[in-house]
C-alpha cells in the first residue's frame, strides 16, 4: 500500500485565476518558495507539460533536481503528474483538484508515494514532511494568488 497525503486550501479568487496562476510550471519559483528553477522541457496540445524542478540547496548544501510530466485537464478542473525521475521515491504521483467552494476555490492535492528503501528515513517520515512542507506553500499560494485577485480588474475577479 503506498504512502498517501492528502492537503486543501480554500483560495479566496476567481476559479481561472487560481486555475492559470497554479497551473503555470514557468512560475512556480516565485509561487513557491523552495524552487530556484523550473525548466519547461516540452509541452503538448492536450495539455501535457515535462519539465525539471530544481530546489534551492538543502542545509547540507544539496540541490535536488527532478524531471515530472503533468497533464491539466481544464474542463474537470484537475491534474494528474508524476515523477519520471523518482528520485528518492520509487514513485511518486500527485493528484490536483480544483472545485468552487464557500469562500473561493478549494485546490486540494494528493500525493501517493513510496520511499525507496535504504534511506535514512521511510514512508511515515516523508509523510509527515510533505504534510508539514505543503501547507506552508499552500499557505503561499493562497496569499499570492489572493493578492493577485486583489489587483486584478480584468473578467477574473
Amino acid at each position: 500500500m503506498p504512502a498517501k497525503t492528502e492537503n486543501s486550501v480554500v483560495i479566496d479568487a476567481p476559479m481561472d485565476l487560481v486555475w492559470r496562476m497554479t497551473n503555470d510550471v514557468a512560475s512556480w519559483p516565485s509561487l513557491f518558495d523552495e524552487y530556484a528553477e523550473a525548466e519547461i522541457l516540452d509541452t503538448s496540445p492536450d495539455g501535457t507539460v515535462r519539465f525539471r524542478l530544481t530546489m534551492f540547496p538543502d542545509e547540507d548544501g544539496k540541490v535536488w533536481s527532478w524531471i515530472s510530466q503533468r497533464k491539466a485537464d481544464a474542463a474537470t478542473r484537475s491534474v494528474r503528474a508524476h515523477r519520471l525521475e523518482p528520485g528518492p521515491f520509487e514513485f511518486m504521483n500527485i493528484s490536483w483538484h480544483y472545485r468552487e467552494a464557500v469562500g473561493g476555490v478549494e485546490m486540494r492535492w494528493v500525493q501517493e508515494f513510496r520511499v525507496r528503501p535504504g534511506l535514512p528515513f521511510d514512508d511515515e517520515a516523508m509523510t509527515a514532511h510533505l504534510n508539514t512542507n505543503t501547507k506552508v506553500q499552500m499557505a503561499r499560494i493562497k496569499k499570492l494568488v489572493e493578492q493577485a485577485a486583489c489587483r486584478s480588474d480584468g473578467p477574473d475577479r
